[in-house]
């Protein structure tokens, strides 16, 4: 990866950055090796020199990808419940509002690319790694609030969050995001249940 000079992106950054805006955008086909190079204004053959294949520029996206939700979602400072729930609920329902309200063309590029990884084996195995990187913090999080089952607590929020985003994103509730204290509620009722209490 080449190196950041005074916090600019690097030249990994910028293609993959590109190539996220270009899956928004155009979709999967829309996504080549040369419309990349424009969209990033760089020489052509910029993006072929950094990833020369199709997969190496699809995993660069997963990469990119997965940083950037890191940097929304923030798993690593959600906070370990200490004899209730609230603080969780607040960091909880706070990072999913901020995905959903200012982020949604991360979540298209996001379902482009799971879409993607269902046709590429070698895809869908670097997919399934990046996706760990959330799913073993949250596992993390249920067992630290008391869930007698945290993997299988973490896959229920997991699929209640991929439903309201996918919802949100694509589906028929895309021009009406729930509020922060509605997802609020969502989550409440969730863990509750989950917790037993």
């Amino acid at each position: 990866m080449t190196a950041r000079t005074n916090g600019s992106p690097s030249r990994a950054e910028l293609i993959a950055d590109a190539a996220l805006a270009l899956l928004a955008e155009r979709g999967m086909r829309g996504l080549t090796h040369r419309a990349v190079d424009e969209r990033a204004g760089l020489p052509q053959g910029s993006t072929s020199n950094h990833a020369r294949t199709r997969q190496a520029l699809l995993e660069a996206a997963v990469r990119r990808l997965a940083e950037r939700e890191a940097q929304v979602l923030a798993p690593g400072e959600m906070p370990v419940p200490d004899g209730g729930t609230d603080q969780l609920l607040d960091a909880l329902s706070l990072a999913l509002h901020r995905y959903l309200t200012d982020h949604p063309a991360l979540l298209v590029c996001r379902y482009e690319l799971a879409l993607e990884a269902t046709r590429r084996p070698a895809l869908r195995t670097f997919f399934d790694r990046t996706g760990a990187l959330f799913r073993e913090p949250l596992i993390a999080l249920m067992a630290g609030a008391g869930s007698a089952e945290p993997e299988r607590h973490a896959l229920s929020l997991v699929a209640w969050c991929e439903g309201l985003m996918f919802s949100c994103a694509a589906g028929s509730y895309h021009a009406s995001v729930p509020t922060r204290e509605e997802l609020r509620k969502g989550f409440g009722e969730l863990l509750h249940g989950m917790l037993g209490r």
